[in-house]
Parts: C-alpha cells; structure tokens; sequence
C-alpha cells in the first residue's frame, strides 16, 4: 500500500448473531469487525464482532510475531460487537499494544469498555481469565460530540439512536474520510442530525441496512436499526461519495441482500453492500473497491461459447459472446471486452454439445465479485459467483 493510500477490509458484516447458513456465505457470516488503516500505517479496529478473529488469524500470517499497535473504537456493548475478543490472539501477545475507545454504559457505569472485555473471559462463560491476555491494553471514555487526534488522524464521534446507547465514528485523513455509523434507528430529529453531520462530504460512508423499510415502518420499530433506503436518503443528504449497506440481519440471504443493493443503485447509484473480504483503498479522496477470490472450489477448464449480458460499469446494459474457459460448481472466470460493474448481476448462456453438435443452451444468474486484467490488455478479467438457484435449461431442436 502506498504512503498516501489508506485502506477498509471487512471481516465481519452480519448484525445480531453470527450465521453458517448455505444462503448466507456470499455476503459472509461473521458479526461486525473493519480494519482501517490510515495513510501512515496507523491500525484502527471498528467493533470486535467475531470478524474480529478472522482479522487476527491475517495479522499472525503476514506479521508474524512484529509488534502490533492499534486503536479499537467501539460503537457499543452489545454482544454482536464484543463476542471476538476472546477469540482474537494479538490480545494475548506481550509484544502487542491496544487502545480501546468507548462510551461510559449506564448499565455499567465507570470503566465500562474495561468491564466488558473482562466479562467476555469470565466463568462459566469462558475457561480462559482475562489475565491470559499480556498484551498492554488502555482504556478511553469518550462521548457523542468528542473530537481527538491519533497519529495525524481526526476523530469525531456522534450518538446515535440505538437501545443503550450507540456512537458513529469518522475518521478523516489525508487519503479521505470514512463514516462508520452502523446500528441507528431513524426517527429522532436530533439524532438523525447527529449522522447527517457525521455523514458529511465522506468518501466511504458505512450505514445499518439490517431491515426493509416495511420492517422499520413496523415490526422493528424500535429495534434501533435501519434499511438500504434511508441510507440512500443520509448519503444524499451529506453528500457521501459511497454508500457501503451493511449490519446485514442473520435471516436475510444472500439473494435478499442482492435486491436491497439493487434497490439502493437505482437511488444511489455508488451502493455497495458489505462483503467479507472486501477492501476499500482511498487515494487523493478518490476509492477503489475489489472483493476477495472466490474461486476456492476446484475448477475445470472448459471450451464452450457463451453470451454474458449485464450491466457495463457505465450503466449500460451490454451483451457479448464469449468462451467460457474456467469454470466450478460455484462460479466461473471470463474475458470480457466489456466492463462490468463489481456486484451487478449478469446472465451467462451457455452452449453445450455433443459430437461438436449444438444441442442445448444453459442460462445460470451470477454477480461480479472479481474483475482484473485479462489475458488480453484490451480485456477485463472477470469472476462470477452463480445465484444460488437452478439453471435453466433450453433444448435445441
């Protein structure tokens, strides 16, 4: 990463409790957890969900036993947003420093971040005490309405509208400025001025979509989150550059969350939904978002002509006809002339064969997650992940 690159990595973007599920793994199952880090190197931690021991297991691989130094802002207590820490082994290396930052709980009272982290390595709930963990740690209060400095990054907090309390984060820094203001509830006018403000002029602003807007209307009135929709409405209203959707609830799947992002692109056309693995690099103010390979299951190289149709990164609508060399029983890699937009759904047809014959044409759904050079400079690399559902299939006569 360059000197004046800054850099997002998602490890953890599902909201209320982690999930496994089949139709959840596109998006990713872990609970809230992003790594930032500034254009000078400076780490910061948003939330300790349990992305948070995914982020460890990376930093033991490529750092080894070099010291770590971070900053861990944390936006409340609830169990979403701390189940990591225990499960998180630079906390438990003496070479390491952290620097918690949070609100004082009522609940709680003083030294509240302190008490929750020693409550999440507590009996009959955990067999390991928290002073198992030898890296220094350092605890800071702070409230709605705070502003500080780390290492030539600006902080500013906001309250947000969230059952016992909840703060949003920005962070400006020379490459750009990030928003991360998950877990509020529209509807209070104070508050909702609070993430407006915060919200302001961000290159990557970070916002709860857990719920439809039928839901908040409703059901989950209360519940202290929000939906694809209002984020369209506080991006717009703050002028951020990029509205990232995510908090994704534990029962929406992967094909739900899909459909709050084309939601949203028709509104707001620079929507992204939060995905594991996904990164955000910002440069001179300007971002550039790629997503993580997918292509873990074996792949079969392949010789069939293809149409794939889609939406261009232009907002066109294109289509094109291909060889299909490399595919899996999830998903497959083209060449393309065109240039498709990452996390639009494309339609790939595929012809089939017998004795050099064509007998019947294969129609399967996918979304963009991957897309880099090609073989040819004049071609984009392009990886698709299928929808999961059944293809269609059209004998020819």
């Amino acid at each position: 990463m360059s000197d004046s690159d800054a850099k997002l990595a998602f490890w953890g973007v599902r909201g209320s409790t982690p999930t496994v599920d089949r139709e959840t793994w596109r998006y990713g199952g872990n609970t809230p957890c992003i790594e930032f880090t500034a254009p000078n190197g400076t780490r910061f931690i948003f939330d300790c969900g349990t992305g948070l021991r995914m982020l460890g297991n990376h930093w033991a691989q490529t750092l080894g036993v070099s010291p770590i130094e971070a900053w861990v802002l944390v936006t409340h207590y609830h169990w979403d947003h701390v189940q990591g820490i225990p499960f998180f082994h630079p906390f438990f290396e003496p070479q390491n420093r952290f620097h918690f930052y949070s609100f004082q709980s009522e609940c709680l009272g003083p030294d509240s971040l302190k008490q929750v982290l020693a409550s999440q390595l507590s009996g009959p709930y955990f067999p390991v005490p928290v002073s198992m963990m030898s890296a220094t740690r350092d605890f800071h209060e702070i409230s709605g309405g705070d502003r500080f400095e780390v290492a030539g990054t600006k902080i500013i907090t906001r309250w947000l509208n969230h059952p016992q309390g909840c703060l949003g984060y920005r962070l400006e820094t020379s490459a750009g400025v990030v928003v991360y203001a998950t877990d509020n509830e529209p509807g209070d006018p104070k508050l909702d001025a609070n993430l407006r403000e915060l919200a302001a002029d961000a290159d990557v602003y970070i916002h709860d979509a857990q719920c439809t807007p039928e839901q908040l209307a409703s059901s989950r009135r209360g519940w202290g989150h929000s939906s694809w929709l209002e984020g369209v409405k506080v991006a717009r209203d703050a002028g951020a550059k990029n509205l990232i959707l995510f908090h994704h609830d534990p029962d929406s799947c992967d094909k739900t969350v899909d459909g709050f992002l084309q939601a949203a692109r028709q509104e707001f056309p620079n929507s992204w939904a939060a995905t594991e693995g996904m990164s955000i690099r910002l440069r001179h103010k300007k971002t550039t978002i790629a997503m993580r390979d997918t292509r873990v299951s074996q792949r079969r190289p392949v010789n069939f002509p293809a149409i794939i149709s889609g939406q261009a990164e232009d907002g066109s609508e294109f289509e094109e006809q291909v060889t299909l060399k490399d595919i899996s029983l999830h998903g497959a890699f083209v060449a393309l002339q065109n240039r498709p937009r990452l996390q639009s759904e494309v339609k790939l047809c595929i012809e089939t064969a017998n004795n050099g014959q064509p007998i019947s044409m294969m129609s399967m759904r996918g979304t963009v997650v991957h897309r880099d050079s090609g073989p040819d400079r004049e071609q984009n690399g392009i990886g698709i992940v299928f929808m999961q559902e059944r293809p269609t299939r059209r004998i020819r006569d």
